[in-house]
């Protein structure tokens, strides 16, 4: 049963959505994610900025790329090697390329319909801009229910199996201790909410994943002169061109998309639910802020798991090396046994975090539904058990439960973006008109959207004025003399 609805999401319904959707938002907006590359970077400088009590814009970027770079980085990277071949890292890029278009939107959209919170903290995501932006309440909660059970119970089960069977691999540790492990951190963890959630992740996120890039650029220094070859084998098996791979490139072209997604999460809707907490000037400039984090995610991070499995020789066609182990035994290959502590010792921070950041989104989706504190707690308990549970059982049973509940969480999603895209476009348009007036930091203006269900105690009427541009003209979009 779970193959068989596997089998009709990812092989049928998704690679049309996901890839046919994408190409349709990066067209229609003329390429958003590459005309704004540049101005991701100069953005960092506003992001840090915030106002006391809330999360800054980098902070929620950190949260997001946390949530992104996990298992499916290092796991998920050689699970694709491993069923789709080489080729299958190819349609990871495109998936990711693609992505950073339906994320700008999908964030920026989540931006927009924000909700203050009574704490004065702010809530958003996807559900909240499929019931004030569509008006639709039962498409709201089913996603909620999607959500909660693919990241806060799904997602983590699947982080857990993967660190258990990394230390397992590595140190011998029995996977059921590692499980406990596990519990008793996130345990001691979850009762601290969202804002100590966002400060341990801004300081460990970047140190991780810097770690682990600066590895596989020493693997790639060990190994340049086959760096070449090897791109070319990536590309070629994409295409079916290369012998080994000839008749592979359906599994390639699934195993891609499957995994792509699963690791970045674009247009999956998780990564909206955190970019909605952020304080900003204006929606699509955290749309752009995390577009990137999908860049960071697989143009870095799962290249550098490919061509760390697929520069040490190790990998080979047909192998039956489990997920992580390929990654670990890879490393090992290359710079010796200490790489295979590296890679769980990586792992480990990975998971860690992206463990907190599924709960999070779990504990969002529920807050959408219901505010009662005993569902509260039980949630906890549920999340804490299969933590437990994902870290003794086998890796077919665990990708196959996660990968059902995130199709149909990106099918609900997308359908809404779809939906909802001329807002979308509206919004950025505002933004390219205040860029291109020569305003460097753009300020929403709600008055202009009037027409919108939006929260007046997110957006307030009268927005803090635009900043000076350096030609000596108010940055508000009108040349002023």
């Amino acid at each position: 049963m779970l193959d068989l609805l596997n089998d009709l999401l990812w092989s049928k319904v998704l690679i049309v959505m996901l890839v046919g959707l994408g190409l349709y938002f990066s067209i229609c907006s003329r390429f958003v994610q590459f005309r704004y590359f540049g101005n991701m970077f100069r953005i960092f400088a506003e992001a840090f900025q915030r106002q006391p009590g809330q999360l800054s814009s980098f902070q929620a970027l950190m949260l997001s790329v946390a949530g992104r770079v996990g298992a499916g980085n290092i796991a998920g990277v050689a699970v694709a090697i491993m069923l789709g071949g080489p080729g299958a890292v190819f349609w990871m890029w495109v998936v990711a390329l693609l992505g950073m278009a339906t994320s700008y939107f999908e964030c920026s959209l989540a931006q927009l319909f924000k909700r203050r919170a009574t704490d004065g903290t702010y809530r958003g995501g996807p559900a909240f801009y499929i019931l004030h932006g569509l008006g639709q309440r039962w498409l709201a909660v089913i996603f909620s229910v999607l959500l909660l059970v693919t990241f806060g119970f799904g997602f983590n089960a699947l982080q857990s199996y993967t660190v258990a069977t990394s230390l397992h691999d590595t140190f011998g540790l029995p996977t059921h201790v590692s499980g406990l492990v596990l519990v008793a951190v996130i345990g001691l963890i979850i009762f601290g909410g969202i804002k100590r959630i966002a400060s341990m992740a801004d300081v460990l996120v970047p140190v991780m994943a810097f770690s682990y890039i600066g590895m596989a650029l020493v693997v790639i220094g060990m190994n340049i002169e086959a760096v070449p070859a090897t791109i070319a084998l990536i590309v070629k098996s994409a295409f079916g061109l290369e012998p080994a791979f000839a008749g592979g490139i359906g599994a390639a072209i699934l195993m891609g998309v499957k995994r792509g997604l699963f690791s970045n999460e674009a247009g999956l809707g998780s990564a909206p639910n955190v970019a909605a907490v952020a304080e900003v000037k204006h929606p699509a400039a955290q749309g752009i802020v995390q577009s990137l984090s999908v860049f960071i995610d697989t143009l870095l991070v799962c290249t550098s798991t490919a061509l760390i499995i697929l520069l040490s020789g190790v990998y080979q066609p047909g192998s039956e090396m489990a997920g992580v182990v390929l990654t670990q035994t890879a490393l090992a290959a290359v710079v010796g046994e200490w790489g295979r502590v590296f890679v769980s010792l990586a792992l480990l921070l990975f998971v860690f975090t992206t463990l907190i950041y599924n709960y999070y989104l779990g504990e969002n989706a529920l807050s959408f539904f219901s505010s009662k504190r005993w569902l509260l707690q039980a949630y906890r308990v549920l999340v804490i058990a299969l933590v437990l549970w994902g870290s003794m059982q086998d890796l077919g049973t665990v990708f196959a439960f996660a990968d059902i509940t995130m199709g149909l969480l990106a099918i609900v999603n997308l359908v809404a973006l779809t939906l909802l895209f001329k807002i979308g476009l509206r919004l950025m348009r505002d933004y390219d008109k205040q860029i291109a007036a020569g305003v460097e930091s753009p300020v929403f203006d709600p008055k202009q959207f009037a027409d919108l269900n939006l929260d007046p105690a997110a957006w307030p009427a009268n927005p803090p004025p635009a900043p000076v541009t350096g030609r000596g003209e108010i940055a508000d979009g009108v040349h002023q003399r």
